[in-house]
C-alpha cells in the first residue's frame, strides 16, 4: 500500500526510512523509542526527526552503524564530538549549516540559544550514556 503523503507535523510525527527506501510516519508517544522495536533491530533503517532544545543534552550518544546528518533550522549550538585526539567542538550557528557525525563517534550538544535541528540518524544499536567510554 502506498504511503499516505500527508501533510504531517514534525511536532507529533517522525519518519522512519526502511532499507528499501519506504517511508513510515510514526506518531510520537512517551514510549516512542521503545516502540521502534516494531522495526526489528532497526538494521538499515534511518530515523528522520526534528528536535528543539535550549539546554545541554544530559547524555552523549553514538550511532555505530552509520554517519548522522544534523541540520540547523534555527539557533546556535556547540556540537561536541569525542575523538581519539580529544573533544572537538563544532559551532553551528547559521541556519542551513550542518554537521556530519562520523559513525561510531560519541557526541553531545550544548546550545548557546534555543535551537531547532533536523536529524537523519542510522538508529540501529544507538547508545546513550552520561559519559562516553
Amino acid at each position: 500500500m502506498p504511503i499516505d503523503p500527508g501533510p504531517y507535523d514534525f511536532n507529533s510525527t517522525r519518519i522512519i526510512m526502511s532499507p528499501s527506501g519506504d517511508a513510515t510516519a510514526k506518531a510520537i508517544t512517551p514510549r516512542f523509542y521503545e516502540e521502534l522495536g516494531e522495526f526489528g533491530t532497526f538494521a538499515g533503517h534511518v530515523l528522520i526527526s526534528r528536535h528543539d532544545f535550549d539546554e545541554p543534552w544530559p547524555t552523549w550518544e553514538v550511532h555505530p552503524h552509520g554517519d548522522e546528518f544534523v541540520y540547523l533550522l534555527s539557533g546556535d549550538v556547540d556540537f561536541v564530538l569525542r575523538t581519539a585526539e580529544g573533544d572537538k567542538t563544532i559551532r553551528v550557528n547559521e541556519p542551513g549549516s550542518y554537521v556530519m557525525v562520523p559513525k561510531g563517534t560519541w557526541h553531545t550538544a550544548r546550545p548557546n540559544a534555543p535551537t531547532t535541528m533536523l536529524f537523519v540518524t542510522p538508529g540501529q544499536d544507538t547508545q546513550n550514556k552520561e559519559t562516553p567510554d
